[in-house]
């Protein structure tokens, strides 16, 4: 995980690059997608990780594919742990090619 991007977590991406743009309000697309308005919010805030049920919907929605979400929750999750892990993962020697 020696990438210099910064962690982008999904729900950064679903505020700024969907809800923003297409003047959609979290409610509105929480009753349209039928999942609890706390969901989005949690998410748009990003204080909880997207759920493979709530990517299936965004993708539907948006014309986006579930893999889209999840991998991105899935970087997220990745360069945010090797970042808190950084100093024992420093530690763990690398193999030797024979």
């Amino acid at each position: 995980m020696d990438s210099k991007l910064p962690a982008v977590h999904p729900g950064e991406i679903l505020r700024e690059e969907y809800l923003v743009p297409f003047e959609i309000d979290p409610s509105q697309l929480a009753s349209t997608l039928k999942v609890p308005s706390e969901d989005i919010d949690l998410l748009i805030k990003e204080a909880t990780p997207i759920s493979a049920e709530l990517a299936l919907k965004l993708a539907k929605y948006f014309r986006t594919s579930p893999e889209f979400w999840m991998h991105m929750q899935a970087s997220y999750d990745l360069k945010t742990q090797a970042a808190a892990m950084k100093a024992e993962l420093d530690k763990i020697p690398e193999i030797e090619a024979a």
